[in-house]
């Protein structure tokens, strides 16, 4: 037998393999027959036409079922796949000669991360009772024991002892917390930090600080192993599918009502939503304007909107596509048009049996790690909406090699959507140049972090800025022929 036509048997062979475990374990969880028949048929029509035109490319690019007219050629869809070019970038996260461990103890500082998943990890520390339930501790406090000394436990002695609580200033400087916050250990041995998200500068901090930064966020933070385990197992069960794109989809409930983003909802999802929102003491904005959010590009695109952009970059329907999201809210409704365009689309409770999935189940902070596993190890990322996963995903991303990630242009595409619906331009060629084109220089390549936003004052200023933990550079990540950079320096 040619060895193309094994070559071509084998992969057929593995395809109906992964095709046949993901059925069963379909039937296993519960999930319903008409997504099973939906990738059953994509299956049988990659079989059929591979036999028909040869073997996969040796890109690795996905079987191409059918695409709209007019979408990205052959050639397109593969730069669609290729990560974005990192010029040479690699981290450089080790501490200067003139870098000195710590000293004697002068005292304990207790720090508690609040919110999900990614507020934990931008933290500076961490909250001892449940960090341990998603990170790994001991590698934590050994990956850090020449730059900090870290303690599961006060000592005895000091349990009881009063705790000072200090509430440390946003986006502070070195200047700051030495004149300030260091010489509260001359009369206390407890200091408790009320909060710990962005109580650091993003910028303009001395560079052993900031590599330190790195060094605990990309290093020190490794998920506790149950979690890598199964986190991984997803990524190899994704790619048992080919290439795949992750994407961190934010349609839940309570980020819609606290956003007031309504469009393509029901009046009765839209006056749920209001109501939430009304009933919600701690959030302080009540009446927002639905369309007026939309045209700034405030809202998450809708789950449809996501699948027009995906077909207009040249995304061929045998696209895997991993949703990394919670409850999306309304269900399959509102996930039917995405589904119909790219039927290979799976989450954790699809590729997880729900044995696997048992003991995590009751931590959604737990949950959405095994999302940021897969969305990080991913060949494509695109977030529906600038979140905090979404940032956090993307930063570790950029350390990695600035792994090729997406960031969709909100504003310009609801327009686009919106001359579509209305009539006035229609899916096809035209619609997908002007996609592409937009997001040529939105794929993750090299580029310095961006300051703060022109005409901005006082903590407005700051809250502008690029988040240190989204974009590593220069700090972190320098060219081999270039000296590494002795200034924290941002694009303005």
């Amino acid at each position: 037998m040619p060895l193309r036509r094994k070559v071509r048997g084998a992969a057929a062979a593995g395809r109906r393999a992964a095709v046949r475990w993901w059925l069963l374990s379909l039937a296993a969880t519960g999930a319903t027959v008409t997504a099973a028949a939906a990738l059953l048929a994509v299956a049988l029509h990659v079989s059929s036409s591979s036999a028909a035109s040869g073997p996969a490319s040796s890109s690795g690019v996905p079987y191409r079922l059918s695409k709209l007219d007019g979408a990205a050629d052959d050639a397109g869809e593969k730069r669609w796949w290729l990560p974005a070019p990192s010029r040479g970038f690699t981290p450089c996260v080790a501490p200067s000669p003139a870098y000195k461990s710590p000293g004697p103890s002068r005292g304990y500082l207790l720090v508690l991360t609040n919110g999900g998943l990614n507020q934990m990890r931008a933290g500076p520390l961490f909250n001892i009772s449940n960090f341990s339930d998603v990170f790994d501790e001991e590698y934590f406090i050994h990956s850090l024991a020449n730059d900090v000394k870290v303690e599961k436990k006060l000592p005895k002695d000091l349990v009881k002892a009063p705790k000072f609580v200090r509430y440390f200033k946003s986006w502070s400087g070195i200047d700051y917390y030495h004149d300030e916050i260091y010489p509260l250990w001359e009369h206390r041995q407890v200091i408790r930090a009320a909060k710990s998200d962005s109580r650091l500068a993003n910028n303009y901090l001395p560079p052993d600080i900031q590599k330190l930064r790195c060094r605990a966020f990309f290093q020190a933070l490794r998920f506790a192993p149950p979690i890598e385990a199964l986190g991984n197992l997803l990524v190899e069960r994704m790619r048992s599918f080919g290439p795949y794109i992750a994407l961190h989809l934010r349609y839940e409930k309570d980020m819609l009502a606290f956003s007031g983003c309504t469009h393509g909802l029901s009046q009765t999802e839209s006056e749920e939503l209001a109501m939430i929102r009304e009933n919600t003491s701690y959030w302080k904005v009540k009446d927002i304007d639905p369309l007026d959010q939309r045209s700034h590009g405030y809202c998450p695109l809708t789950p449809k909107e996501v699948g027009m952009f995906l077909s207009a970059l040249g995304y061929p329907s045998s696209t895997p596509v991993y949703i990394a999201a919670g409850e999306i809210y309304g269900g399959e409704s509102h996930v039917v048009d995405l589904l119909s365009r790219f039927p290979i689309m799976m989450n954790k409770e699809k590729l997880a049996s729900a044995e696997e999935l048992r003991p995590f189940r009751q931590y959604a902070s737990q949950m959405a790690a095994l999302d940021y596993i897969v969305s990080v190890e991913s060949d494509v990322f695109i977030p529906s909406y600038s979140g905090n996963m979404a940032r956090a995903v993307g930063g570790h991303r950029r350390f990695l090699g600035h792994r090729k990630t997406i960031i969709p242009d909100r504003k310009a595409l609801v327009r686009l959507f919106d001359k579509v619906d209305g009539g006035l331009l229609n899916e096809g060629e035209r619609l997908s140049r002007r996609i592409i084109d937009i997001h040529r220089k939105r794929q993750g390549s090299p580029r310095k972090r961006k300051g703060p936003v022109s005409g901005t004052k006082g903590s407005d200023r700051f809250r502008s800025e690029e988040a240190f933990y989204e974009n590593p550079l220069p700090d972190c990540l320098c060219q081999p022929e270039s000296p590494a950079s002795d200034a924290s320096v941002v694009s303005i």
